[in-house]
């Protein structure tokens, strides 16, 4: 079955995404000490990123983090889910020199995407993913591809010009997010996940030589116990999704085989989706979005390559 795909190539608003501050002295330290990724040798050309775990490893946020400044981070998070994290956050700060604080409404977020916005942006493109430079006075973030297209986070003062570039809906951008493979917390899926489940060490999202954090010893220990039982691919499927919603697989109708992590709406009604579901799962049978009945997950290409072994039953 073939689903249509939209044309990403523009600009789009990001109004599901805020921005948390930490500034300060002790700002880097402190979200070493709390993310799955090092952020005590963040550069200044670089994007992390990161997860927000709970004691028990299953993550509360996710985040893509630079530095606006030498004392001065940026943590790009689903704007559901920020003020209870920014919240949380802030309760572990104590004595240390640093300041966290909504950003959001400083700033413009966009989206930019494909050859348009390479040739906008022009020698100021990252030229790999989680690289980092400024562009008339506007951050560049490069995030993974969807597909062959490249994808750019803008961040720029709330006042600054737009870029010059073909409208990009929402909808559109959010296919590409779900196409890149890489999962953002929302607030439908808090306390769902460990970092595993969402592919996030394959991608550069945790760091096992760094310091500790909550749920540290959780996530070392099931990366280091044996081959995952979870994991998350990229589906298509006729209709709409949303974030939280369950999946089941038809050989085993009793109970969830999976969870929606992201999800986008195209035309039709289609949509793609990031989905985490059991390994086991993927065999024979199929994956159905909602109930046993509902409408069938179609596999899509992963930009990046999983795992798919399982050494142990759920």
């Amino acid at each position: 079955m073939s689903l249509p795909h939209p044309a990403l190539d523009g600009a789009a608003d990001l109004p599901d995404c805020g921005l948390i501050r930490a500034q300060g002295d002790d700002a880097a330290a402190f979200l070493h000490g709390q993310l799955t990724n090092d952020f005590a040798q963040l550069g200044a050309a670089q994007a992390r990123l990161a997860g927000y775990c709970s004691a028990k490893g299953r993550l509360l946020a996710s985040f893509v983090g630079w530095k606006q400044a030498p004392d001065d981070i940026l943590l790009l998070c689903s704007a559901d889910l920020l003020a209870a994290t920014l919240k949380r956050l802030s309760m572990f700060v104590l004595r240390a020199k640093c300041r966290l604080t909504d950003a959001t409404g400083e700033f413009r977020l966009m989206g930019l995407a494909g050859d348009s916005a390479r040739q906008w942006l022009g020698s100021a493109a990252p030229s790999a993913p989680w690289g980092k430079a400024e562009h008339a006075g506007a951050t560049v973030v490069r995030l993974p591809d969807a597909g062959s297209q490249p994808r750019f986070l803008w961040v720029a003062p709330r006042d600054a010009a737009t870029p010059e570039l073909p409208s990009l809906g929402l909808d559109a951008w959010r296919w590409g997010e779900v196409h890149s493979g890489v999962a953002r917390i929302e607030a439908a899926t808090v306390d769902q996940f460990v970092p595993q489940m969402l592919n996030f060490e394959l991608i550069g999202g945790v760091d096992f030589k760094k310091g500790c954090y909550p749920g540290q010893e959780v996530v070392a220990r099931s990366q280091y116990r044996g081959t995952a039982k979870r994991r998350s691919f990229v589906f298509d499927l006729p209709a709409s999704a949303s974030a939280g919603q369950e999946i089941f697989h038809s050989g085993d109708p009793g109970q969830p085989a999976g969870m929606v992590v992201n999800a986008a709406l195209l035309p039709g009604p289609s949509g793609s989706l990031l989905a985490e579901v059991k390994l086991a799962s993927l065999g024979d049978g199929s994956l159905h979005l909602g109930d046993p009945a509902g409408p069938r997950l179609v596999p899509a290409p992963m930009p990046y390559e999983v795992p798919v072994q399982s050494s142990a039953a759920d």
